[in-house]
């Protein structure tokens, strides 16, 4: 079993930064690939960017790239999205995911944390 644990979010401004933490505990953190997901308001859930469980393989939605950077840090069983250049339509609720069951741009992971809410405001 895996608990994972975002915190981070908040209201910024347009242009503005934030980082996101994915705290992970349990069964072996290192061996999984990890993903964010968020979910705007009314809106599906939709992938955001994702790590190998080696850290040398991103992947990224295409309207993040160049702007988020995904990361992860094994010794601490923690992974990270820094975000910058935010704007209001990166408003959501964002959640860490572990464990893909097919590759990392389905929404389909075997855990997922309860959520971190970001806010931009124009």
């Amino acid at each position: 079993q895996v608990q994972l644990v975002e915190s981070g979010g908040g209201l910024t401004q347009a242009g503005g930064s934030l980082r996101l933490s994915c705290a992970a505990s349990g069964r072996t953190f290192s061996m999984s690939a990890m993903a964010w997901i968020r979910q705007a308001p009314g809106k599906e859930r939709e992938f955001v960017a994702a790590i190998g469980w080696r850290g040398s393989s991103t992947f990224y939605k295409d309207s993040v790239k160049g702007r988020f950077t995904v990361s992860r840090d094994n010794a601490k069983n923690t992974m990270y999205l820094e975000m910058s250049s935010l704007n209001p339509e990166d408003t959501a609720v964002y959640y860490c995911a572990a464990n893909p069951r097919r590759n990392v741009y389905d929404l389909d992971y075997y855990y997922w944390g309860q959520g971190t809410q970001v806010t931009v405001s124009s």
